[in-house]
């Protein structure tokens, strides 16, 4: 399919997915939330494809924020109805069964925060730029991202970037646990494929297992806890998991069939 604001290929059951508006930054508009709820649906419901990467189009920014000249146009109903549908689709994403990493290559502001942030993990370039500067605005971030950045971050730290409004360079990212590596440019996108051609040679049950259990892990009570036994419980019984438990009992290479 054609899109206007995003590029797609697929290789190695890997979708890359690249926001392309780079004269604007990457920034998020209507057209781009659109576009990208169609992709990730499209990429969710497709057996062929087992992962996905998420980036923004040159080298100076994976997404500069919000396309700012939209937001004059919102009143109150409006802007309470824009940031639910951001969330709704940030928590799509967030809840894939299938592996989401943001391949982050400069500027990561605002709605590219967030948007990052939503995928499962985040690998930055050397000059990635991370921040919530919606204050800046008289607004706050509406795509969860008080909620993401205070879980991934901490509190603290959280707050002392939402309310300041500034920002933080990719070594300061990865030192607070938003990013899982830092990489030259030239080799962040490889070195996402590297990531994710790994987990691909895992049971795909297993792995939606796991993303659906750790997504819970910061729900109150022992949401997480009952759900990875009940997922232990159905995995067990699965053709992978006799397939890989075999497998490493005869000390050979599990073949997985999503089965």
């Amino acid at each position: 399919m054609n899109y206007q604001t995003i590029v797609t290929s697929a290789e190695n059951a890997i979708l890359t997915i690249t926001i392309n508006r780079p004269d604007k930054l990457n920034a998020l508009n209507k057209t781009v939330l659109e576009e990208l709820a169609q992709v990730i649906d499209d990429f969710i419901a497709n057996p062929e494809l087992k992962a996905a990467l998420l980036t923004g189009s040159g080298e100076k920014a994976f997404i500069a924020g919000a396309d700012i000249a939209e937001f004059t146009r919102l009143d109150a109903a409006a802007g309470t109805a824009l940031a639910q549908k951001g969330q709704a689709l940030f928590a799509r994403i967030e809840n894939a069964p299938k592996p989401v990493i943001a391949a982050v290559n400069g500027f990561a502001l605002g709605g590219g925060c967030e948007l990052a942030m939503a995928c499962h993990f985040r690998i930055a370039s050397e000059n990635a730029k991370f921040g919530q500067p919606e204050v800046n605005l008289g607004l706050l971030p509406g795509y969860g991202g008080t909620q993401r950045l205070t879980r991934l971050i901490g509190k603290g730290r959280a707050l002392e970037l939402l309310l300041a409004g500034t920002m933080i360079d990719a070594v300061t990212a990865f030192n607070y646990g938003l990013v899982n590596r830092v990489v030259p440019q030239a080799g962040l996108l490889a070195e996402a494929r590297s990531i994710l051609a790994v987990i691909n040679t895992k049971a795909p049950l297993a792995v939606a297992a796991c993303i659906e259990a750790a997504n819970l892990a910061d729900a109150p009570g022992k949401t997480g806890y009952e759900k990875e036994a009940e997922s232990f419980g159905k995995l067990i019984a699965t053709g992978d998991a006799r397939e890989g438990i075999t497998a490493f009992m005869e000390k050979r290479k599990a073949e997985f069939r999503g089965s």
